[in-house]
């Protein structure tokens, strides 16, 4: 039901139900006082900022920047982040924009890919690979974008809890390693205050999500990461280099750590990791459109992909990756209840700020590795729990499910349990079967057309296999 003329017009495409009632703003469309937009806008930053920051962290320490390339590189990821933000819920025209509460940035989907980039290049040559196989899935994302619907039953909650369980597995040995120290050639890598003060991080978290309330306990991980700070300061365990060579302010720098090289298998691996993400934007965005009561419909999903294609399109040109939706924020509207989309759009607004700012970004850089550790395990610990979440509701009492799901989990975690099992393989399928997540989620789409679609007559005969995200 539309809303009506006196109030702010809709998005395009959604409908709403709520009550005809003249004069009504829809709660989407509400503008909200400062005393209430600022904490709800804050609110989505403590929920997100952990996650924006993830995956140039993990790939910065991966191809080795020294602490003025980290800190562009975070720089840039939250710039585009806080611009896909602003132009996912403010939109332009039809041309993109959900106009949704909806929170854009790096997903660290992408992250196990681009690691397996890194090592199949040269030195030298990691970012600008990585790079190059973003933009073509930004291409490929803006490309598949209006017809993704129809893609849709081929990655049904069976391959995306797949997908989404081995992000989290295959993610693991990261936080492992930066509880130890992160440097492996460092002398005191994995010595005991290096492991006591991860799990002194890890039991923070633990302490605020079993006594904490509301906000408090919303922003546990962020509490774990600066209490934990704080307590490595008198051990000297903490590095305040990187935030005294930072510059105050700075404008990004196109193609700052070169020009994009296009290697076919790590393109390959990253158009399939794309479909994954764009399964869960829209998963995202249907799911949104129901607790926002402006259920979203195929225009509004159709412009949400495109605002993903082109902010992964245009981010590495600054240092970005692939972008996509961000769940912990979905969470944060069905549980404050605050439906703007403009408190989203002035916490994209924040993000824009801490980008252009890059000596605000390198705040992050004083948290100590064994203190990221700690967190790391509660944050991709959290991811592989979703994957078995969605597992749990795709339907594995059909023992064809169950073989699916553990063929493709194998899959997934040869490259985890046996780093050389490739090694004889020429190069691309290092580079596709090198990712568990791109191994995994390849044999779970491979096995569902196997055992649901060839040889069925209609979706009926596939059970709850093929039920849409």
């Amino acid at each position: 039901m539309a809303l009506p003329a006196k109030g702010p017009a809709p998005a395009e495409g959604p409908c709403s139900t709520l009550p005809d009632t003249p004069g009504q703003v829809h709660p989407v469309d509400e503008k909200l006082p400062a005393s209430r937009l600022v904490p709800a806008a804050l609110q989505h930053i403590a929920a997100m900022y952990a996650g924006v920051v993830t995956p140039p962290l993990i790939i910065g320490q991966a191809v080795g920047l020294d602490a003025a390339g980290m800190t562009r590189l975070i720089a840039a990821g939250l710039l585009i982040a806080g611009c896909a933000t602003i132009l996912q819920t403010l939109g332009v025209g039809r041309l993109a924009g959900n106009r949704l509460p909806f929170v854009n940035a790096a997903s660290s989907a992408g992250i196990a890919p681009m690691l397996a980039i890194a090592e199949t290049s040269a030195p030298g040559h990691q970012l600008p690979a990585i790079y190059g196989a973003v933009m073509v899935a930004g291409v490929f994302c803006l490309a598949v974008g209006p017809f993704f619907g129809r893609l849709l039953r081929f990655f049904p909650p069976l391959v995306t809890g797949v997908v989404i369980t081995l992000i989290g597995v295959t993610l693991m040995p990261v936080p492992v390693g930066w509880a130890q120290g992160g440097d492996r050639t460092a002398a005191d890598f994995g010595s005991t205050r290096q492991l006591a003060l991860a799990g002194f991080t890890l039991a923070v978290i633990l302490l605020f999500q079993r006594f904490g309330k509301g906000f408090v306990k919303q922003i546990a991980l962020l509490l774990g990461l600066f209490i934990g700070t704080l307590a490595a300061i008198p051990f000297g365990m903490a590095d305040a280099d990187a935030l005294r060579q930072a510059p105050v302010a700075a404008l990004p720098t196109p193609f700052a750590f070169g020009a994009p090289e296009f290697q076919p298998a790590a393109v390959l691996s990253l158009c399939i990791v794309t479909l994954v993400l764009m399964t869960e934007s829209s998963a995202g965005m249907l799911a949104l459109g129901e607790i926002c009561e402006r259920p979203s419909d195929g225009r509004t999903i159709t412009r949400g992909l495109r605002t993903d294609g082109i902010a992964t399109l245009l981010g590495p040109v600054f240092g970005g990756f692939p972008t996509s939706a961000f769940a912990q924020n979905v969470g944060v509207v069905s549980l404050t209840k605050v439906r703007s989309r403009y408190v989203v759009a002035v916490a994209g607004g924040v993000l824009l700020v801490l980008g252009a700012f890059p000596v605000l970004g390198a705040v992050v850089s004083l948290v100590p590795m064994p203190v990221l550790g700690g967190a790391g395990i509660v944050l991709f610990g959290s991811i592989a729990v979703s994957g078995i979440r969605t597992l749990a509701e795709a339907g594995l009492d059909d023992s064809s499910n169950i073989i699916l799901v553990a063929v493709a989990l194998g899959a997934g975690i040869i490259p985890l349990a046996a780093p050389t099992f490739y090694a004889g393989f020429p190069a691309w399928a290092q580079t596709v079967l090198g990712s568990g997540i791109s191994a995994g989620a390849l044999v779970a789409v491979l096995l569902n057309l196997f055992f649901h679609h060839l040889g069925t007559r209609s979706r009926a005969t596939a059970g709850p296999a093929l039920e849409s995200s």
